[in-house]
């Protein structure tokens, strides 16, 4: 799908990966880009810079996901892209809260299905639609670490392949963004970043997932549009990820203990995430 006189909408793009892409769309000659964050002000900023429509909005919230598709609708016309965002990252295992692990489901996975419920029936009635969910390197292999990132990262990446799977004869496209570590707030809000920060130590970029390197937003959004256009599913913003997951998918019990090297290596301390949970 080529983005000129498309009407694109972004969510978590009042920074970050979500900005980049809402830029680039714009940048790309999108009709209409509508800018949605949490953070109202940021979604403001960003899409005063572009022409396009604020809107803050909880994705947790199905009815105001409901609300937002439907004004576009009014307001712009058919909905052509819709860029599912938002997202965030913990530092935790099985000691984490149920409250904690369910804001996590909400925010990366069940947001996506809110927005394929709220856009696709108009996208299907008219044979084409696209759709771009932000996922995450840590849902094709896992994230070290971070149990909940790890499981609603792989949700998320299943849930598109479901729905190119089940819709695909519609005229639905469907792409998955799957990068390791981006110089973004999920990078500045994680839990390893502050300790980091506070210590004085301003080296620590990405923690576990900045091995191949921290991108930028810009490269990684011109890297969506170039899927976009070719149509292609998964986006890998660092090409060393498809020499994981085929190491992966051919030996698995290999890749389990490598990673569990790599865990140490990660701890010279020889503490190791899993003894939170002490007996």
């Amino acid at each position: 799908m080529e983005l000129q006189d498309r009407v694109v909408v972004v969510t978590g793009a009042g920074s970050g990966l979500g900005e980049a892409i809402a830029r680039a769309a714009h940048a790309a000659g999108a009709r209409h880009v509508v800018v949605a964050d949490l953070d109202g002000g940021e979604a403001a900023r960003v899409a005063g810079d572009i022409g396009g429509t604020a809107v803050a909005i909880d994705v947790r919230d199905e009815a105001a996901i409901v609300a937002m598709v439907e004004s576009t609708l009014d307001a712009h016309g058919p909905i052509d892209l819709f860029v599912s965002n938002a997202g965030y990252v913990t530092s935790a295992g099985l000691e984490e809260s149920n409250e904690s692990i369910q804001r996590m489901w909400e925010v990366h996975c069940m947001a996506h299905i809110y927005a394929a419920r709220a856009v696709l029936p108009s996208m299907i009635a008219r044979g084409e639609g696209y759709l771009l969910n932000t996922a995450s390197a840590a849902g094709l292999l896992t994230q070290i670490g971070s149990m909940t990132y790890s499981i609603t990262k792989a949700a998320a990446v299943s849930l598109g392949e479901w729905l190119s799977i089940t819709h695909y004869h519609q005229g639905i496209r469907v792409s998955v963004l799957c990068p390791q570590a981006v110089r973004t707030n999920i990078v500045r809000n994680s839990p390893d970043f502050q300790d980091s920060a506070a210590s004085g130590d301003d080296s620590w970029e990405g923690g576990v997932a900045s091995g191949d390197g921290v991108l930028d937003p810009a490269d990684v959004a011109a890297l969506c549009l170039d899927a976009i256009r070719e149509e292609r599913f998964l986006v890998l913003p660092h090409p060393e990820v498809a020499t994981y997951v085929e190491r992966k998918a051919t030996d698995r019990d290999r890749w389990l203990a490598g990673m569990r090297r790599f865990q140490a290596a990660l701890h010279p301390d020889g503490v190791l995430p899993g003894d939170a949970i002490a007996p």
